[in-house]
């Protein structure tokens, strides 16, 4: 009698696991995953930074090379602040897209301060490499892009863009879409643009309300700043509201 060979178990089939026929398991993975490391970190709420990838810290020639150091220091501000309201759990952790330029800013900054810091890269053919200040567990790679957009968005009691590109843009406009609609509580999330000079030069928000394709009052779902210290100013006072409240805005869709 022959040996019989035993089956593959299904969990163990990375043939199967990565097919077409698997894709539910795969983006529910990217949803139970990062949810399980967030429980076990206590992870309550997020500052979300946006911003170029293109901003390197050692290019100084570029004309946007100082955004590189305000993003650190007012992460590094934002996660000294956040750092004693933790009587039940962290709060306001500084969480990028895990990449390099202001995600490496913003990540390096929050380190600086001694904080956590949550980076979540994506897998690209020209593959985005993890920045060196991401906490050691709270560091992701997602493979769906909505997946990763979910969770950057989803516990974010703030939104930061500074000064980018398709990927800043795309991130940015979808946050306030959810928030245009009704889909996040308006009330409950900070959007900030960094560097009114940038942000006014090629998103011109007057243009749209006056084609009246956007409301009067959906131009004031952010404000403008340009200082890291004003910009602390304007984003403490406003989360300071949530201090008593623990936990990640309402999704209300």
């Amino acid at each position: 009698m022959k040996n019989l060979k035993f089956p593959e178990i299904a969990y163990e089939n990375t043939g199967f696991l990565q097919s077409p026929e698997s894709r539910s398991i795969r983006i529910v993975s990217e949803y139970l995953e990062p949810a399980t490391r967030f429980e076990k970190n206590k992870i309550n709420s997020t500052v979300l930074f946006l911003g170029a990838a293109r901003i390197a810290a050692e290019n100084k020639s570029s004309p946007l090379h100082r955004y590189y150091g305000e993003a650190e220091e007012l992460a590094y501000r934002l996660a000294r602040w956040a750092i004693p309201l933790r009587p039940k759990g962290k709060n306001f952790v500084v969480c990028t897209g895990g990449g390099p330029g202001i995600m490496e800013a913003a990540n390096r900054g929050a380190s600086r301060a001694g904080a956590k810091t949550i980076g979540m890269n994506i897998s690209l053919p020209h593959e985005q490499s993890p920045n060196p200040y991401i906490s050691e567990d709270l560091g992701f790679l997602f493979h769906y892009f909505f997946m990763r957009k979910f969770w950057l968005v989803s516990r974010a009691r703030a939104v930061i863009a500074f000064p980018g590109g398709f990927g800043t843009f795309d991130e940015l406009f979808e946050t306030l879409t959810l928030i245009q609609t009704q889909k996040i509580a308006r009330e409950e999330v900070v959007v900030l643009l960094y560097g009114e000079e940038y942000w006014r030069s090629v998103f011109n928000v007057e243009a749209l309300v006056k084609a009246g394709t956007i409301s009067a009052g959906d131009a004031k779902l952010f404000s403008y700043a340009s200082d890291p210290v004003k910009a602390f100013a304007i984003l403490k006072r406003k989360l300071i509201r949530y201090c008593s409240i623990y936990g990640p805005p309402r999704f209300l869709g």
